[in-house]
């Protein structure tokens, strides 16, 4: 019988770096950030990080989504996604 094995989709990019797929990048600007933390809430893999109350995107594992762009409640917003 053969073997079921996963796709290699399957693998969590906590464990597979997926950071060179992307095309656009997030950049935070922390002049305009209120450090609300909604965009590490919605992000939907764990890249962007808080330190020292300040959110961080780790750019190894961003795919570049920019949902944490579209959710920034800040006016202007304080993430704009720039092209890799």
């Amino acid at each position: 019988m053969n073997e079921v094995r996963p796709l290699r989709a399957a693998i969590p990019s906590s464990i597979e770096l997926t950071g060179t797929w992307r095309t656009f990048r997030p950049v935070i600007d922390l002049v305009k950030c209120t450090r609300c933390n909604v965009c590490w809430k919605f992000c939907p893999e764990p890249s962007i990080d808080i330190v020292d109350e300040w959110p961080v995107v780790d750019y190894d594992y961003c795919k570049g989504c920019g949902i944490c762009s579209q959710v920034c409640p800040a006016n202007p917003k304080a993430i704009e996604m720039k092209k890799e």
